[in-house]
Parts: structure tokens; sequence; C-alpha cells
């Protein structure tokens, strides 16, 4: 039953990105409108964060950056039905200019193994596809809490070929993600998902301090591995989505023996990248819902919804 679920959404989302571009870039500028006319969770998480870190903006101004945040969210959510549902070499087409290739293949060739840093910035499912052109890969991932959500996810990802493999975020995962680098193999990470309470280490984000994973860390130091940050950033224009693909190395620092030192690391390098387009970053997730022990604050995003 939860694979002909996932069937029938993959089906439904075949059908949806069938719709010619220009269709769905008005759908999806619709949705963001009207996300902020109902004060959806969308809205008001991302309003938040603005009014977190960005307090120097007037309320027109944060309202003008609010639309654009939202616009780009909700023209991610279409662009990644069309990639999910359509072959990767399609795809790949998509990526008009790529920035550090040469970068990557050195680390391909090296045999130290790689870490992919890959924040959620632009479209990261682009950017696992075009990882998959290059070299079998793992991948770390949060499965979703129903299982055919967790089945539809593996039916798409499945997309960028049979050179990537699936790894579940949890202990087990991480042992074959550690084994895999240590034999000089690839492995995939977004780096700005929030961990669970005792996961992670506080580090500034954006000027406010935000629980930041250990794990990437952890696994560069043990395993040696060389670090890289990649991401799919969208180009402006008014066609067919087109992105450039960058591949930058990451902050020294960032397989430091002192975790604090690392996430530091990490955070100063995801936060260089935000801040290559602002809205095109995930301002729509609840970044800053755990604070320091001690520090008196509470979760600035009571009442928002899961």
């Amino acid at each position: 039953m939860t694979e002909f679920a996932a069937a029938l959404l993959y089906a439904l989302a075949w059908s949806a990105a069938r719709l010619p571009w220009p269709l769905l870039r008005a759908l999806a500028d619709g949705m963001a409108r009207l996300w902020v006319l109902l004060d959806a969770r969308e809205a008001r998480v991302a309003r938040r964060n603005l009014e977190l870190i960005r307090p120097e903006l007037d309320a027109t101004a944060r309202e003008a950056l609010l639309a654009d945040i939202l616009r780009t969210t909700a023209r991610q959510a279409f662009e990644t039905l069309r990639l999910w549902t359509r072959p990767a070499a399609r795809n790949l087409a998509d990526i008009a200019e790529v920035h550090g290739e040469a970068l990557f293949d050195t680390a391909l060739r090296s045999g130290d193994g790689l870490i992919v840093a890959a924040p959620h910035m632009g479209n990261w499912e682009l950017l696992n596809q075009w990882l998959a052109s290059k070299t079998p890969l793992a991948i770390l991932y949060r499965p979703p809490e129903s299982a055919i959500g967790e089945a539809f996810l593996r039916r798409v990802r499945a997309n960028a070929g049979g050179q990537v493999e699936q790894v579940r975020a949890e202990a087990a995962g991480v042992r074959t993600l550690l084994k895999r680098l240590q034999k000089g193999g690839v492995v995939g990470i977004l780096p700005d998902q929030q961990p669970r309470v005792g996961d992670g280490e506080f580090a500034p984000f954006f000027g406010r301090q935000a629980l930041t994973m250990t794990l990437l860390g952890r696994l560069a130091h043990r395993s040696g591995a060389r670090v890289l940050l990649c991401w799919c950033q969208r180009l402006p224009g008014g066609g067919a989505p087109r992105f450039a693909l960058h591949v930058e190395a990451a902050p020294d620092g960032i397989a430091d023996a002192d975790p604090r030192r690392a996430v530091a690391a990490l955070n100063a390098g995801v936060e260089a990248v935000a801040r290559r387009d602002f809205a095109q970053y995930q301002w729509t997730y609840k970044r800053y819902k755990y604070r320091p022990a001690g520090s008196g604050e509470e979760n600035p995003y009571v009442g928002m919804g899961q």
C-alpha cells in the first residue's frame, strides 16, 4: 500500500511538472502571494527570521524582502517537481554555468574522501543530480515522519541515477558514511539542518546563535576527507529556470578536533553562501528554534505550527 501511494504521488507530480513553465511560475508566484495574504506558516516563519537577523530593515523593506523569499521558495518547489520527474540528462542541461569544477575533480582524484556540504540554497536537488553524474556518492537524509513520504522521496531521488545511495540520519547511517569516506568515497550532507539537542553545538549564524550539527566536522576530522561547499544558484531571467553551479573550498577549521571551532567554521561558510543571494536561501525553516542553555531566550517561533 505504501509503495502504491508513493507511485500515485509520483504520477501526480509527473502530471503537474508537464505543465508549461510560464504557467508553473505563475502558479508559484500566486502561491507566494497567497502565503502572505493568509499569513501562512511559510510567511510567518520567514518574517520572524528577518526580524531576528535583519533588524535594520524597516517594515516596508522587510515585507519586500519577504515577498522575494517566498516567491523563490515557491518557484523552487515547482522546479523540483520537474527535476524529480524528468531524465537527469535533461535536468543537467539547465545548468548554464559551472564554477569550481576543477576543484571538485582534484578532490575526487586525491583519494582522500570528499564531503560535499550543500546548504539549502537555490536548488539542492539539481546539485544532487550533478554530483551523481560525476561520481558515486552517499547522501545523508532525515526521513519524513510518513512512510509514504519516505517511499516517494526514495523514488524521485532515484532519478539521479544508480550512483546515489540514500543513507538515513541515524547511528548506522553515520557508520556507513565514515566507512565510505575512509575508502576515498564521496558523501553529501545538508549542513544547515538543525540537529537534535545534544547532537550539536551553538555557533553564530547571521549574528545569532544557532544549534549546528557536529556530524560533518566529526566525519571530516576522523576520516581526513576534504570538504567542499557546493550549491546551484538560480540565474535571473524570465524564461525557464537556469542555474549556476558553484564549488568552493570550505573554510579553514571545519574539520577541527574542537567541535565548537568546527561548527563556527561551518556556519561561516554557509552564511557566506547565503549572502550571495539572500532570497534564495531557505528562510522558511526554523533555524533558531533551540536556544543556548542558560541564555534565558525562548523559542522565537512559538505558535507558528510545525
